[in-house]
């Protein structure tokens, strides 16, 4: 399942690199709190209103995550998305959904693939989710948990194949993500990371046919 606590690799993120230009401009003088409110809603990746309930893929349904397991932004126009996480849970759909709604857990996917087919958004791409383990991979993906476990291929079932390849499809054709192996990944190859998902039964080869069948082009 998804990070623990928090973001690997910290440094300086954008929004702050570019308030600190702009306090550069105004010869360093601190810039007024009003002044600074402005100016932040001016940058990109600042969160824009959203519509309550909506979601990025057709048929998700939406269950928000805490605000606490992911960050608000505005991709691609602040971070480029070019890879998709697959993970698995470790238990059930269920006690998936209930963790990634904890402020407590500090980490949460954006979407859940049910063991039927049923898909479940959290997080809006949009936003970063804490979910890979590592900050930069965080920014540049979307991560789709899968209900089961790494040590029982049972939990990997056709219809949990299938949905998930037509969401991770759409993903790629969004944003131009190439439907390769160095783009979709699995937590296990995200640097520094201490998970093992999607573990030794997920089939690859299969997984890759799916989603490139199910997208609008033969990438």
């Amino acid at each position: 399942m998804g990070a623990k606590k928090q973001e690997a690799n910290r440094r300086p993120g954008r929004r702050a690199l570019l308030i600190g230009a702009a306090a550069v401009v105004v010869g360093g003088a601190a810039l007024e709190r009003s002044g600074l409110s402005r100016l932040w809603w001016r940058l990109p990746g600042a969160q824009k209103p959203r519509v309550e309930g909506a979601v990025d893929f057709g048929g998700a349904r939406w269950v928000a995550a805490s605000p606490a397991n992911y960050r608000g932004a505005d991709r691609p126009d602040d971070y480029r998305i070019d890879r998709v996480v697959i993970h698995v849970t470790q238990g059930s759909f269920a006690s998936a959904v209930k963790v990634f709604q904890d402020p407590a857990h500090g980490a949460a996917t954006h979407y859940i693939v049910r063991k039927d087919g049923h898909v479940t958004q959290m997080i809006r791409e949009l936003d970063v989710a804490f979910h890979a383990g590592n900050r930069g991979y965080n920014e540049r993906s979307v991560g789709i948990e899968h209900e089961g476990f790494v040590d029982d291929a049972s939990s990997f079932t056709d219809a949990m194949y299938a949905a998930s390849a037509r969401l991770t499809a759409r993903i790629c054709a969004r944003y131009g993500i190439p439907v390769d192996r160095e783009h979709i990944i699995g937590h296990v190859e995200v640097p520094g990371a201490d998970h093992t998902d999607p573990g030794r039964h997920w089939d690859w080869d299969r997984y890759i046919r799916l989603v490139r069948a199910a997208g609008p082009t033969r990438t």
